[in-house]
């Protein structure tokens, strides 16, 4: 196999119809850190938010036309579910609820000892918050966890 270069990044584009609203909402309300914003003029507007492990990036609909435009010839992406990690999902659900998003499921423990909820947030981005209920240990020690290479 060739040396494959490593990914250094995951950035998930997501266009927002009401480009405050959806900045404000991740940006304040869920508290992903301001990495870096642009504008080419007019209505072309785009953030990067620090979201963790990875980059949630809020696009208003000029900047992903010229995205789609540029990348894709004008294909337009199918949407996506987004699951983000909380120290506390009850709290987030609540406070996320309070500033614009609808809950579709309240924050429910799961087989697998997380608790998640579900809601469709701003810029219609379907969200599930988690909240894991084990350490990590705790949770690689239980069967059908662990990587393919453990499993190899």
């Amino acid at each position: 196999m060739t040396n494959i270069p490593r990914i250094k990044q995951l950035r998930l584009v997501v266009e927002a119809a009401d480009y405050d609203q959806a900045l404000a909402f991740y940006r304040d309300v869920l508290g992903m850190t301001e990495v870096v914003a642009f504008a080419e003029g007019g209505d072309d507007r785009v953030a990067i938010l620090d979201a963790g492990r990875a980059t949630l990036e809020i696009a208003s609909p000029a900047h992903k036309r010229l995205v789609d435009r540029v990348e894709t010839d004008g294909l337009v992406g199918s949407p996506v579910r987004v699951a983000l990690e909380v120290e506390d999902a009850v709290a987030v659900t609540d406070a996320a609820a309070s500033n614009g998003a609808e809950v579709l499921a309240a924050p429910v423990e799961t087989p697998w000892r997380s608790l998640n909820s579900r809601l469709r947030a701003p810029a219609s981005l379907e969200i599930t918050f988690f909240q894991e209920l084990d350490d990590a240990s705790e949770r690689e020690s239980r069967p059908g966890f662990g990587t393919d290479d453990e499993r190899s």
